[in-house]
């Protein structure tokens, strides 16, 4: 489990998006912020290898480099909202898809389509799901991952959000996942929602919701 540091700037940055007035340009702005900085820590916890490099003074600098092939898959529709970012950081990385929904009547995750590329089973994964409540969703998406031959220990869950009640479900089923998130919440209310929270991130990000798409 990997927190990002609470430092002032980051509570300043979720103040100004858990605001319900905010404008959407502010949240969609303030949030990619949020995202960077989970996106740089999530490719942290990726091996590394040591490279040398000679500097324009002649010197050797003892550095560092990916050590593995890495991808990202994204859980549609919010877990889009972090690819443009790490797009910038990483160009050309390969990008997976995976369609997860709650069924209305039995609140059960359903998987409806899911597109990996050919060779993920020898990569490592950044799974991209802003939030994480009860975990249900997050664990169908790791489950998808596996079958297609993905080591437990090389998925990497990037949440903007995370439940203690979502942390505790994905670590009992999945005890190698690596999970970065920017805030631990407070706890799930009845209807599921992270509480102090911040509503729909994807209805939020994307324009769809009344609150907050202005």
């Amino acid at each position: 489990m990997h927190l990002l540091p609470q430092t002032n700037q980051l509570r300043a940055l979720h103040t100004v998006i858990r605001d319900r007035d905010v404008r959407r340009a502010d949240f969609v702005h303030y949030s990619r912020r949020i995202i960077r900085l989970l996106l740089e820590a999530g490719l942290d916890q990726l091996p590394f290898d040591t490279r040398e490099v000679t500097t324009p003074v002649g010197e050797t600098y003892h550095g560092l480099k990916f050590a593995t092939k890495v991808c990202a898959v994204p859980v549609i529709r919010a877990g889009e909202s972090m690819e443009t970012e790490l797009r910038e950081i990483h160009p050309g990385i390969r990008i997976g898809k995976i369609l997860i929904q709650r069924d209305k009547q039995t609140k059960l995750p359903h998987l409806y389509y899911s597109h990996l590329p050919a060779d993920i089973a020898e990569r490592h994964v950044l799974l991209l799901e802003p939030m994480l409540a009860t975990g249900g969703s997050a664990k169908a998406a790791i489950g998808v991952l596996l079958k297609a031959g993905v080591r437990e220990d090389r998925i990497v869950l990037v949440d903007f959000l995370a439940a203690p009640e979502g942390i505790r479900a994905v670590h009992e089923a999945h005890p190698d996942v690596t999970i970065v998130t920017s805030s631990i919440e407070e706890r799930l209310n009845g209807h599921a929602f992270m509480i102090p929270g911040i509503g729909d991130f994807g209805d939020r990000y994307f324009g769809t919701a009344d609150a907050g798409a202005r």
